[in-house]
């Protein structure tokens, strides 16, 4: 079910839009009925088959990323066309996050139960939200992780990928709406809005009734205007100004190599490393060797008064640089004196995702851990660990990086809620 091309040519009134709409949603809420009664056996056929249907077409998937990716060129930066792209490899990589999928414990249906001194059984169970939309940007993976997620929890998708992936986005929700229609599962419960109009976003956002959580997946813009206009439940995810801070006795050899493949390893994504922190008692030593590294891969440094002069290539840093997230091969550097300033530097600039201390101090590693206000905090580490799979969700469905209901790497758990199932023998209260 997707909008047709007169649709898309000639955008609708926004009461038309509404209408629209309303009448696709009212569906995907209805057939995620069927998919709430499914047995974990059944949803594990279902995902296997959408595996096989994407796998036999693959060769028409890739062809309409080639279209998307000519498309963006020029449009918008490398580092995000390279998240646009489809190869025959990424694509092995989405069946087998599928596969993963399938090998987790079915979320719902598990319970706790007791039994209250007047006789009534109490059943607390994990059930599905029902419908829930993603809207997210140009990474089309996210739209296979999404529907297979939340088939395997039993909830309806609506999809809202960005326009720079909609011929792959529709190629690829093809594929899984002829796995549901030969299993018997209406397809309706998975709904591509395949207009670039942001009113349907909108409208989506104020689907009171029809739509039970909005999930974001993008960047600080995208995830501002999904909190800022949502009048249905929203998680804030995604936005990544992660950080590195060097402690005054972290290992030096260990902080190159996490440093490096924190920013470099997939700079377009949202757990890569957009600024360094180091101590001033180590910044002599190490801040030469980092920049000599991070030039080596073609890291533009940004550095503060105190960085600029011992790292080579460097150009002064903004305020505004420390606050940027910018899923590019550019990084800010700023020096500090304490753990202390450190912690309050990160603390005012980040957004909440990832941040990583290197240190061989445990009281250093423990205060920035429990300080930072962060999803994730690492000692060590790099923080392109903040990942789904990484952490053995299988797929994920976004890194929350708001406090409500679920925080970090969000997979099947994090799609379901809470019900109560009461059972009595006539009981009433007095």
């Amino acid at each position: 079910m997707t909008m047709n091309n007169k649709m898309r040519q000639d955008p609708p009134a926004d009461e038309e839009i509404k209408i629209i709409l309303e009448k696709n949603l009212s569906a995907v809420k209805k057939a995620s009925g069927v998919l709430a009664l499914l047995s974990g056996e059944e949803k594990n056929k279902l995902l296997a088959s959408v595996a096989e249907k994407i796998d036999k077409n693959r060769e028409k998937i890739i062809s309409a990323n080639k279209i998307d990716t000519e498309n963006a060129k020029g449009v918008i930066k490398d580092s995000m066309i390279d998240r646009l792209t489809l190869t025959n490899a990424r694509i092995d990589g989405i069946i087998g996050s599928i596969n993963k999928v399938i090998a987790l414990p079915d979320p719902t249906g598990t319970f706790e139960g007791f039994t209250r001194p007047n006789g009534l059984v109490i059943e607390k169970k994990k059930v599905p939200f029902g419908v829930i939309g993603i809207i997210y940007e140009s990474r089309p993976n996210v739209t296979v992780d999404s529907a297979a997620l939340c088939i395997k929890s039993g909830n309806g998708v609506v999809l809202r990928g960005g326009k720079e992936a909609i011929n792959t986005n529709i190629a690829l929700i093809g594929a899984i709406k002829e796995a549901l229609r030969e299993n018997g599962i209406p397809d309706e419960c998975i709904f591509l809005i395949d207009s670039a109009d942001r009113r349907y976003t909108l409208a989506l956002l104020r689907a009171k009734g029809l739509v039970d959580l909005v999930i974001p997946r993008g960047s600080a813009g995208l995830i501002n205007f999904v909190t800022e206009n949502a009048l249905v439940p929203a998680i804030e995810t995604g936005a990544g100004n992660c950080h590195v801070y060097v402690h005054e006795d972290g290992d030096l050899d260990t902080a190159l190599n996490v440093l490096i493949n924190a920013k470099t390893q997939r700079p377009s994504v949202c757990n890569a490393a957009e600024t360094l922190v180091v101590h001033e008692s180590v910044a002599a030593e190490f801040l030469p060797k980092a920049a000599r590294a991070l030039l080596e891969k073609n890291v533009e440094i940004r550095a503060d008064e105190k960085a600029l002069p011992l790292m080579e290539g460097a150009v002064p840093a903004s305020e505004e640089d420390f606050f940027t997230e910018y899923d590019d091969l550019i990084i800010a550097v700023k020096v500090v004196s304490s753990l202390e300033e450190a912690i309050d530097h990160i603390n005012k600039h980040n957004t909440k995702h990832s941040e990583a201390i290197i240190t061989r101090s445990i009281a250093a590693s423990d205060i920035f851990s429990a300080r930072i206000d962060a999803a994730c905090v690492y000692t060590n580490a790099s923080t392109r660990f903040t990942d789904g799979e990484e952490f053995g969700f299988g797929a994920e469905i976004g890194i929350s990086t708001g406090k409500l209901h679920a925080r970090g790497p969000m997979g099947l758990n994090e799609l379901t809620c809470t019900k109560y199932v009461i059972k009595g023998n006539g009981q009433t209260r007095g």
